[in-house]
């Protein structure tokens, strides 16, 4: 659950600051927004890698392994 909201709001994030690099900027506006976006993008890259891994490693364990 909070993964997916982190995930929406860096989504939202991104396409906020694309639509920003498509309006009229000072070149120190430009560099802070690619900036920005760059670190938003990278986020979200761990964040769905972190999630895929977790999912591998449930998937792999199997329902055999699972105590009880």
């Amino acid at each position: 659950m909070i993964d997916d909201q982190l995930a929406r709001a860096h989504r939202n994030n991104i396409q906020r600051y694309r639509l920003l690099l498509q309006t009229s900027l000072t070149e120190f506006e430009r560099q802070f927004v690619e900036r920005r976006l760059s670190e938003e993008q990278a986020k979200l890259e761990l964040l769905v890698s972190s999630f895929s891994s977790e999912v591998h490693r449930d998937l792999s364990s199997g329902p055999d392994s699972r105590p009880g």
